[in-house]
């Protein structure tokens, strides 16, 4: 009964781990090789059992003897298992603890076994959501771009001088053609990827997912899947990662749309305090009755009615049209002003980081080395810092004076210097571009 029992449970848990997803498949393992053991266990002790009992004995106390010597030698660790069911228990005790042991193994990675349902669910949905952030982001831009063509352009022909005038067209369609394009270009250009088959180029690690080299400034996304070349971070409002060939389009994406922002926020704060003000202004018409008091012979003629000593004036005109008009105004000045702080800082922080000729990732890493050598008494130093004009340089792709003009201040497709394989560590302090 006990056999077929023990039988029949490790039936029916082979059968449940058949299905059981392959990313489980080690503790699939692990459980398949405790359950296979403890049967052969289980079947040994209770053969030797029935052994024990079925022997001739001369007396029952000579019987109690063996049965107690039996046990007492099993507690000591004599037991009757075969050499091939110890090695599998061995292998099995070695399994348990790669489960959680390892040489590497730090705060970092148990954090991130912890959480790693977790980043696999938010990755998940910024993977599905990234569209729908993209559409966001076409639809508040078009939405401002509605406002400032339909209200703050014929307000501008209407009460402002001819340069003025020209300064706005001009710089209003400069910063929206630099928006544009560079929007486009990182989202549609890609990040860059390590090449999957074998090559000579130099590599500093082999990637746990993809299981392929990695060069330097080289790291996985989990929400791509896949390496990217000097990755700086995932962006779901461009649906990309940010990397070595779109990294350039992102930055200039993100000064262009700050400064657009600061431009809407600061020409239309006259025209948001007159909307605000309109509104308000109205809304307390529609609560106070206006009118004029009508004394002396006014009262005598009738031109009141019985009981009442007030004249109601018509209240001014106020449409939809004039009241859509305002609110429009007042949404593009919240909307502009908020994005001109969060997406500023977030540039400004982006700044910092290529003067220092780093990634966010980066970022993180060296900070950890260098209190990791700060410990041992050294000074850690970044190896892909050439020094912030050069750092510059090489993020812009500025190799000559007039690509200041060319690169910079105007749209420009032009890739980044290098392949994103190989990388000058600890240059020599020069100009590494006489520019």
């Amino acid at each position: 009964m006990i056999i077929a029992a023990l039988q029949w449970t490790t039936f029916l848990t082979m059968s449940f781990l058949f299905y059981m997803d392959l990313l489980y498949m080690r503790f699939a393992v692990f459980f398949c090789t405790f359950f296979i053991i403890l049967f052969l266990y289980c079947s040994s002790k209770v053969r030797a059992y029935h052994r024990c009992r079925m022997r001739w004995c001369p007396s029952s106390s000579l019987h109690l003897l063996r049965c107690v010597r039996f046990r007492s030698c099993t507690r000591r660790g004599r037991t009757t298992l075969p050499l091939s069911i110890r090695t599998i228990w061995a292998y099995m005790r070695l399994l348990v603890q790669s489960l959680y042991f390892s040489s590497l193994t730090d705060s970092d990675v148990v954090f991130d076994s912890v959480f790693e349902p977790v980043f696999w669910t938010v990755d998940y949905v910024t993977r599905w959501f990234g569209a729908v952030f993209v559409c966001l982001v076409v639809i508040l831009t078009s939405s401002i771009l509605a406002i400032a063509y339909l209200i703050l352009l014929p307000t501008v022909f209407s009460t402002y001088s001819l340069p003025w005038i020209a300064w706005h067209v001009c710089y209003g369609h400069w910063n929206l053609v630099m928006i544009v394009f560079h929007y486009y270009k990182a989202t549609k250009t890609s990040p860059g990827y390590p090449p999957t088959e074998k090559n000579d180029s130099p590599f500093v690690a082999v990637c746990k997912k993809c299981i392929i080299p990695k060069p330097a400034r080289t790291h996985h996304c989990g929400i791509c899947n896949r390496c990217i070349l000097k990755m700086d971070h995932h962006c779901p409002w461009l649906n990309n990662c940010v990397g070595h060939l779109n990294h350039r389009y992102f930055f200039s994406f993100c000064v262009a749309l700050s400064i657009g922002c600061v431009y809407c926020s600061v020409s239309g704060r006259n025209l948001f305090l007159d909307a605000y003000n309109a509104i308000e202004r109205f809304k307390h018409l529609d609560v106070e009755k206006s009118g004029v008091p009508v004394t002396g012979m006014g009262v005598l003629i009738g031109l009141l009615p019985p009981g009442q000593t007030n004249y109601q004036t018509p209240a001014p005109p106020y449409t939809f049209k004039d009241k859509m008009v305002h609110k429009s105004i007042i949404y593009m000045w919240v909307l502009t002003s908020t994005v001109a702080v969060a997406l500023g800082s977030l540039t400004l922080w982006h700044a910092v980081l290529i003067s220092r000729g780093e990634t966010s990732i980066e970022k993180h890493v060296n900070s950890k080395e260098t209190k990791r050598m700060a410990k041992r008494g050294r000074v850690y130093r970044n190896p892909f810092n050439y020094g912030r004009l050069n750092n510059w340089k090489i993020f812009l792709g500025v190799e000559k004076t007039s690509h200041w003009l060319t690169r910079v201040l105007l749209p420009s497709g032009h890739p980044p210097p290098g392949d994103g394989l190989k990388w000058d560590a600890f240059p020599v302090k020069k100009d590494l571009i006489p520019v």
